[in-house]
């Protein structure tokens, strides 16, 4: 647990520039001493015992006779929010003992409360009497760019009986993140092929249709479905059913960020066109976080990653609707600057994660957009938390790299995936566009990392073990929709590798070491977890992180209708919203049955790989290599295969 301490009132003290030589001047720090008298409100973090709650929450979701493994009696058994806090609440004896030492030194019960998560105490005190108590001096700092301050200290000490108890303290040893002077090139869409007006996010090109929409149609499915894949052409290949379900509370969530919104129009040409049994009009519940905004206006402005998002989705799960998480206020959006990524939505969907404690961080970073947005036209409220009931299903095709992140930073928000698994929801994310690598121009020109560019750059979130990350496949020429013939993405390279930060799952162990056992290293290899050993012994791969992705769904040549005009689009977009729409459509089948929600569905796949087509032609390159090669199996670049509809249905609705 940690402290957390905010100056009030602050007045200016001692003024100390600090700058190295030749350091950039829009960068130095202005280091104030904070007056001793000034009154600070401060917050009190118990740790409940960093690894060990780790450790604990691993446990709660993979180990046998748990709640997502099918083995398991306890299977379907998920958390209520109520328990999720008593799970990860610090352990009583922790409580009592920082309590202690408060009253000990001087700070009265009456002064002390906990936090409704339990992550933490909170009390008000003096910055003197905090300084007192940790032995340290607090300084603010504020930033010339900016004009943005901070309080900070550049260390502090605990009794050895505390220390055992207490993860960090707030303001500690941090400083502010610089400002980002345009859009950060690491967050992008999960759509291939794209040049954008600002070269820094990627947006889509969409590749035009090989001939007219209307000859299209009137070709037999046997004909289109290699060169233009329509819903017809998704449903035979996944034997997906005709839906007639839509349980109360079912809706497939969508999220969506970063400038891109769907338009109505072009919902509405889809259906009269690719799916007539849509009602025009049908549209999805806006779940606005922080003041975004959708649809657009003008068709003319429609995100094609919002659009294909729906497009792909609605002909598989219709009468159900769906839940648009639309994410950040306009100006945040027309320029994002910010380094960090879906910490507000996960606010918005779990009020405690706005003051969940991890690994050295409380709440949301400095490198996330901050609420009220003080700019002009933006949104002025608070940083909205726990507005919005998380749906059972939530599929989201944006992500960046690992590598461009603060491992605590990851690590906390994995962990808010962990908890929400826990709690039945299923989580669906695409792999990336770039194979092996990341986005040219991520850390180097061709996406790698290290001093030569070599090693390979795996994906954030994609790597979490809680999520279910999906990889692209597609049918090439001359292929029969109808005989099981997919094979990876070969237009652009399917996201997936091994983590450089999480560990190899225990639900996956098997189907890893059987990859490599089957396709070989085929590369120098090092170990290591938490981003250690990279690079060691000139390997370019982490041979003992996570693999993904878990699954793959079609990547490419999906026919959609985009600012005006039908179209043809790829990306691991297309694969997480079909592959989590068949999650749905599990759930309207459980939910018709009296079961529960399907949740974390991992270790349930990887025990049952069976249910999916195993995709066996391929690779992802990246970092001049081929990437890794498709196998038999799970391999880092299909996963465990595209859905089987049939065979996944009848494998959940046989468990409890």
């Amino acid at each position: 647990m940690f402290y957390h301490v905010s100056a009030l009132n602050e007045e200016v003290g001692q003024l100390l520039d600090i700058f190295s030589e030749g350091q950039d001047m829009n960068s130095v720090v202005e280091l104030f001493a904070t007056p001793t008298a000034t009154p600070t409100a401060a917050y009190m973090y118990p740790a409940f015992g960093r690894s060990s709650a780790v450790l604990s929450l691993q446990t709660q979701l993979i180990d046998p006779g748990r709640h997502s493994n099918p083995a398991s009696p306890r299977y379907g058994q998920h958390y209520t929010v109520e328990e999720i806090h008593k799970t990860f609440a610090p352990a009583q004896n922790t409580v009592e003992t920082v309590k202690a030492w408060l009253q000990e030194s001087g700070i009265s019960a009456h002064r002390v409360s906990q936090s409704v998560n339990k992550q933490w105490l909170q009390f008000d005190a003096t910055t003197s009497e905090v300084e007192a108590l940790i032995k340290t001096e607090y300084y603010n700092y504020a930033h010339y760019g900016t004009g943005k301050t901070n309080i900070g200290c550049d260390e502090y000490s605990l009794p050895h009986h505390v220390r055992e108890h207490v993860d960090y303290i707030t303001p500690g040893l941090k400083l502010l993140t610089p400002s980002r002077s345009k859009k950060d090139p690491e967050l992008q869409k999960r759509i291939f092929g794209v040049t954008s007006k600002d070269q820094h996010i990627t947006k889509p090109k969409l590749k035009a249709l090989p001939e007219s929409l209307t000859s299209i149609l009137a070709a037999p499915l046997s004909a289109i479905c290699d060169v233009a894949a329509i819903p017809l052409c998704i449903k035979t290949l996944y034997n997906i059913t005709t839906p007639t379900l839509a349980a109360a509370g079912n809706q497939l969530g969508i999220f969506e960020d970063l400038d891109d919104m769907y338009s109505q129009t072009d919902l509405n040409d889809f259906f009269l066109t690719l799916a007539p049994q849509i009602p025009q009009g049908t549209h999805p519940t806006l779940d606005s976080v922080d003041g975004a905004t959708a649809p657009v206006t003008n068709v003319a402005d429609a995100g094609p990653e919002s659009d294909l998002d729906f497009q792909i989705s609605y002909p598989i799960i219709y009468p159900q609707n769906s839940i648009l998480f639309q994410t950040d206020d306009d100006v945040y959006e027309a320029n994002y600057t910010f380094e960090g990524f879906l910490n507000n939505f996960l606010d918005a969907i779990d009020g405690s994660y706005c003051s969940y404690s991890a690994f050295g961080e409380t709440g949301n970073s400095v490198l996330d957009p901050p609420y009220p947005d003080p700019q002009a036209g933006g949104f002025n409220g608070s940083l909205e938390c726990g507005i919005y009931k998380p749906t059972h299903v939530i599929s989201i095709s944006y992500g960046g790299q690992e590598a461009d992140l603060p491992a605590s930073y990851q690590e906390r928000q994995c962990n808010e995936y962990m908890k929400l698994g826990m709690q039945g929801i299923s989580l669906v994310l695409a792999s990336g566009d770039s194979g092996v690598a990341g986005p040219a121009g991520d850390d180097n020109a061709d996406g790698c990392l290290g001093p030569d560019g070599t090693i390979f750059s795996p994906d954030f979130p994609a790597t979490c073990p809680y999520l279910t990350t999906a990889g692209a496949t597609f049918l090439p020429p001359g292929g029969d929709v109808t005989k099981d013939q997919e094979v990876a993405v070969t237009r652009f390279a399917s996201g997936g590798g091994f983590s450089n930060l999480y560990p190899i799952p225990s639900y996956q162990a098997s189907a890893v070491s059987t990859y490599f056992a089957t396709a070989g290293t085929q590369y120098p290899y090092y170990t290591g977890v938490n981003n250690s050993n990279i690079g060691a012994n000139g390997g370019i791969y982490n041979k003992a992180g996570r693999g993904y992705p878990d699954v793959s769904a079609i990547g490419d040549n999906v026919v959609i209708f985009n600012a005006g005009a039908p179209t043809l689009i790829g990306g691991t977009s297309a694969a997480a919203p079909t592959f989590a729409s068949i999650l749905n459509r599990i759930n309207e089948e459980r939910i018709a049955a009296g079961k529960t929600t399907i949740g974390f569905v991992n270790p349930t796949l990887y025990s049952n790989p069976q249910v999916l087509h195993d995709i066996t032609n391929g690779s992802n390159p990246g970092c001049g290599t081929q990437g890794f090669a498709v196998a038999k199996g799970w391999d880092p670049v299909t996963g465990l295969g595209t859905p089987n509809y049939p065979a996944m249905l009848s494998l959940f609705m046989s468990l409890p």
